[in-house]
């Protein structure tokens, strides 16, 4: 009968332990568990986060900054055009005022005026109908629509008599064409209302 074989046991470098005998050599590796986060590491990812909260915060804000700039006789305008678009069908994201390209406004007394208004809307993250949109950001893969809106006002206040003129379409397939049938209108509505001069031009920028 063979008698067996003693195992020895000794340390590798690589950590692990080694038994030994003469016929066979087994390692037992014993994997450590990573090292908790040390207090620089969990301080770093709290800074982080912070960061990005308070970026989202003035990206949200951003996104309110420009409408709020503009003279509430044009806030009306835009206001008209924003509710037309978040609830037209197929519209999947909330949009909001962007920016101005060109506005114009004629005083012709008695406390009238008249305002044409050419702006964008860019979607936002929310869904179409968000009721409060003051913490929707802007996002960048979505088409501006090019807005275009005239309309009479007294005392400050949009008139419904003539109607307010709103048209807005994806910015990609506007034409020259759409920009002076957009001009046209609005001046011919000044113009049949008593302005004397012309609201807007297709060369203004």
């Amino acid at each position: 009968m063979v008698s067996p074989t003693k195992k020895k046991k000794k340390k590798s470098r690589t950590g692990c332990t080694v038994l030994e005998s003469s016929t066979e050599r087994v390692f037992r590796c014993t994997v450590s568990p990573p090292p908790l986060l040390q207090a620089k590491e969990l301080e770093m990812a709290a800074l982080l986060l912070l960061l990005f909260s308070v970026g989202a915060l003035f990206s949200s804000s951003d996104a309110q900054d420009s409408y709020r700039k503009l003279p509430d006789v044009y806030r009306q305008g835009v206001d008209v055009a924003v509710d037309k678009i978040n609830t037209r069908d197929g519209m999947l994201h909330h949009f909001l005022f962007f920016r101005t390209v060109t506005k114009s406004k004629i005083e012709s007394g008695f406390d009238v005026s008249y305002i044409y208004h050419n702006f964008y809307l860019k979607a936002t993250k929310c869904r179409r109908g968000t009721a409060d949109s003051s913490a929707c950001q802007f996002r960048n893969d979505r088409p501006l629509i090019d807005c275009a809106v005239c309309y009479k006002t007294f005392g400050g206040q949009i008139e419904p008599e003539p109607a307010p003129y709103v048209h807005c379409i994806h910015k990609p397939v506007l034409t020259e064409e759409i920009k002076a049938e957009r001009v046209e209108h609005c001046n011919r509505m000044a113009y049949n209302s008593g302005a004397l001069t012309l609201l807007a031009s297709t060369g203004t920028n």
